[in-house]
């Protein structure tokens, strides 16, 4: 079984899959950890050097990849990794796509002393509002073709809805 999570930077992705893969038995696979391991780099300093085509293009081999492997696991999507180069239609044909949809504001409160998102480098509150609010409102068609949505999602509520 391939599960891979989706959702807005700092929804819980890496939070939950941890638990859900822990929970079946199961790896789990943080698609950024993936990529800075084949780097050799941070996400930022990709993102620096290399700008954020590249980052998207690497995302979506890696993405690829694991789809169309053998192994079970629940993965860690970065937030844009459904939006990009088909990658939803890699997620939906491979596996059960979940989307963790969580309101801005508690986005807001998780991911504002977190240095390492690039796309989210703000200088106060109200700009990371004003980008996350953009951010959602960009990718919430990619994220409502999840197979299963998610509110403010817990490990019960997530493994209730999966049926497992």
């Amino acid at each position: 079984m391939k599960i891979f999570l989706i959702g807005m930077p700092g929804s819980g992705k890496t939070t939950l899959g941890k638990e859900l893969a822990a929970h079946l038995g199961i790896e789990f696979v943080d698609l950024d950890a993936e990529i800075e391991n084949v780097e050799g780099k941070s996400i930022s300093e990709i993102f620096k050097q290399k700008g954020e085509m590249e980052f998207r293009l690497l995302e979506a081999r890696l993405l690829r990849e694991w789809a169309g492997g053998n192994r079970d696991f629940v993965m860690a999507t970065g937030g844009g990794a459904p939006c990009f180069f088909h990658g939803m239609d890699t997620i939906n044909k491979s596996g059960l796509s979940i989307f963790l949809d969580v309101p801005v504001p508690e986005l807001i409160e998780r991911v504002r002393k977190n240095t390492e998102r690039p796309l989210l480098v703000s200088q106060d509150e109200q700009q990371l509002r004003e980008k996350l609010v953009a951010m959602r409102e960009k990718r919430q068609d990619c994220y409502r073709q999840a197979q299963v949505t998610l509110e403010n999602p817990s490990l019960e509520e997530a493994l209730k809805k999966i049926a497992l």
